[in-house]
Parts: structure tokens; sequence; C-alpha cells
């Protein structure tokens, strides 16, 4: 099935705070022109410009950092995962701050987002990038693998020692509708007796009731409680998507993940991009018959990625 590269067509905008920083953030999403890629732009620091590609992966303790020319741009894995589940393959995002805003905590607050905006499709085939042997990589008992496939899937296995927890596992078939109505609204989580921990390292200033699912020792502590039975495992999908984005392209294949995190993920884009025997480039040049209107506007301040 032929893809075809897409932007969003409007500009629109979210303030909210970082997660791991506690500043405020602005952060605008603007159209792209094809072939741009998502693409950060730092305006606190004069427009310095961040790609969204492993090359410029920088951390992935607690969230995935990008870092290019000394400017970084923290907690990406969220909007990366609404980009990639909307299937937008341009962007520009622009930030005041270091940091994406976390919102809810989920990619939700993000598609909805992009909804406002509106979606275009552009005039030239989006390449993909579809797995022809399977590609493994291993931390300990955490593992990851890529399985060829005609589609793009996770199977997702999660274990941790708590009775809210426990073990989950999901199988998600990617497309738009099922992205929105399974993985989207599902938030990020962490434990209680592991904050104070985090915010001595300088991590979780911005983190609250408000934007995480937070578990004492045997219960939920959100007065709402979950948004579905099983919201742990599917946040562990939506980072899995968020992080395999950086592979710079979509991925066809099928994923599945045991026990698997930010560190592990990014382990996998660089094996993959580093093992061209496992995997085909796909995509057609050609431009698409344009359709009637306008094209996405060009970025005009010149940047470097």
């Amino acid at each position: 099935m032929i893809r075809y590269q897409r932007t969003v067509k409007d500009s629109t905008i979210a303030r909210g705070v970082g997660l791991h920083s506690g500043k405020p953030v602005t952060m605008v999403l603007r159209p792209a022109p094809v072939d741009t890629g998502i693409l950060f732009i730092r305006k606190d620091l004069g427009g310095a410009a961040i790609k969204a590609v492993a090359a410029n992966t920088a951390a992935t303790s607690y969230a995935t950092t990008l870092q290019k020319n000394g400017a970084t741009v923290q907690t990406v894995e969220h909007l990366l995962g609404a980009f990639s589940g909307l299937g937008i393959s341009n962007a520009i995002v622009e930030l005041d701050a270091e940091e994406v805003p976390i919102m809810d905590g989920s990619a939700g607050p993000f598609i909805r987002m992009i909804a406002d905006a509106g979606v275009h499709t552009q005039h030239k085939v989006q390449p993909v990038l579809k797995v022809t042997r399977p590609v493994f990589v291993r931390d300990g008992n955490k593992q990851l693998a890529i399985w060829p496939s005609e589609s793009q899937s996770v199977s997702c296995f999660i274990d941790f020692d708590h009775p809210m927890v426990r073990e989950q596992s999901l199988s998600y078939v990617s497309n738009e509708e099922n992205f929105i109505r399974e993985v989207a609204d599902a938030r990020t989580f962490g434990f209680l007796k592991d904050v104070e921990a985090l915010k001595a390292r300088g991590l979780a200033k911005g983190g609250s009731l408000e934007n995480a699912i937070v578990l004492d020792a045997d219960n939920v502590v959100n007065r709402e409680g979950l948004r579905y039975h099983d919201e742990f495992v599917r946040h562990k999908i939506l980072d899995v998507i968020g992080d395999l984005a950086l592979a710079g392209m979509p991925v066809i294949g099928h994923v599945v993940a045991h026990k698997s995190g930010h560190a592990l993920n990014a382990l996998m884009v660089q094996k993959l991009l580093q093992s061209p025997l496992t995997w085909v480039h796909v995509g057609d040049t050609a431009p698409m018959q344009r359709r009637r209107g306008r094209e996405a506007p060009m970025y005009q301040e010149p940047v470097t990625i």
C-alpha cells in the first residue's frame, strides 16, 4: 500500500510544563514541506534546530532526549508517538524551553491538537523501512525484537512488582483508529516511593496527579482511577511507537517488546539502522499528481541538521 507524506494543515499551540524540568513551555506545531521530517526548533535559543532522528538521540533515562550542536529537547516520545500514530511525516515543532510539555501524560492532547489543525496529504510518497529478517536486542531480562511482517504491529509484555500492575500484555495492530482508541490516552506512570529520589536527581520536577498515574504501595493514587484496566502496558506501547519513530520513517514489522524501556527502544533503532541486510527501503520518490490548493509553506529560517 502506497503512503503519501503528511503534515498539519494549520499551526496550533499548546502550553504546559515539562515533566522533568518543571518549567512552563509553549509549543507551536506548524506545517512543513515534504522530506522535512519532524523538526524541533528551540525559539529560546535563537532557532536552534534538532531533527527527530536516531543520530540525535542523547539520553534515554526516564524519557527520550534529542541533542544537536549543544541544544536539547527532552521528553519527545509522546509527541512523536502521536505523529507516528496519525501518519504525520513532516512538522515544525517550536518550543520556548527545553522540554515538550507533558500535558496529561499521554499522547491524547497532541492527537487533539493535530485534529484541530487538520491533516494535509502531500505530493510525495512516504518511504518506509520494511523488515525482512528478525532483529533482536537485549539488556538482561529485557528484550526487544522486530520480526518481518506486511504491516505494523506491537506485542508488549510488562512485569512490575505491584498489585495494580503485575504482568500485563497486549497486542496492537497499527492504524489511526486503533491508535486513537487503544493507545493514545494511556498515561505515563510512576511510583510514589521513587518520587523523592527522582527529584533529587533533577527529574520529575513537573510531575503531578494531573500528568501521570501515581501508585503508592497498594493502589492508584489518582482519584479518577485508570482510563483502561491495562493502561500501563498500553503506555509502554505508546513509548515504543514514539521511540521507533526516530528511525526517520515508518518501520514495517511486528515489534515484540518484553519489559522494554526507552534505552532498549533506542538501541533497537540504532541496531536496525546499522543492519541494512535486515530490511529493505520501500518508497517511490515520483510525485503524486498535485491536488488543488497550495502546499504547506516552507520554513523560512535557515537550519542545519
